[in-house]
Order: structure tokens, then C-alpha cells, then sequence
């Protein structure tokens, strides 16, 4: 695989690499790589965590008879496409 990176990426890195953080090119790009899997995962963590309260908040309100005939959600929307799209 070949990469193009900027002239600042280029520097950043040699940089890294001239203060000792880092031997060569591969090991920056390698620890680049594993820090956007680590972002990535906590990313799809929240995102699941949010989720789960929102099925949390979901099920209280049907716990408190907060909730919609799925029948009627549908005619509603049946009717709201009719309305806005013109169709019968």
C-alpha cells in the first residue's frame, strides 16, 4: 500500500522520530493505527451505551402505559405521505 501524507504529516513524524518517541516510520504509523482503533471502539462503545438507555427510557414509559397503538403510528404516517407526497 502506498500512502501520500502532507509536507506537515512528513514533519510530524520525523519529529517524533528525531526526539526518540519513536525508531522509524512504521512504528509511528503502527501506534497511529492502534490509537484510531482505541478511539474507534470507545466511539462504538458510547454509541451502545446510549442505546441501551434509550431502550432503558423506552421500556420505563411502557412500564407507565406511555405508549402508541403500532397501528395507529402507521396510519399516521400512512396519512403524513399521502399529505406531503400527494399519493393515495
Amino acid at each position: 500500500m502506498n500512502i501520500t501524507l502532507s509536507p506537515e504529516q512528513e514533519k510530524f513524524i520525523q519529529s517524533q522520530i528525531a526526539r526518540g518517541n519513536y525508531q522509524d516510520v512504521e512504528q509511528v504509523i503502527k501506534e497511529a493505527l492502534t490509537i484510531l482503533e482505541i478511539i474507534n471502539q470507545e466511539n462504538d462503545q458510547k454509541r451502545l451505551e446510549e442505546l441501551r438507555e434509550k431502550i432503558a427510557l423506552g421500556l420505563e414509559d411502557v412500564k407507565q402505559g406511555n405508549v402508541t397503538d403500532g397501528e395507529l403510528v402507521f396510519e399516521r404516517l400512512q396519512e403524513r405521505l399521502r399529505s406531503d407526497f400527494g399519493l393515495k
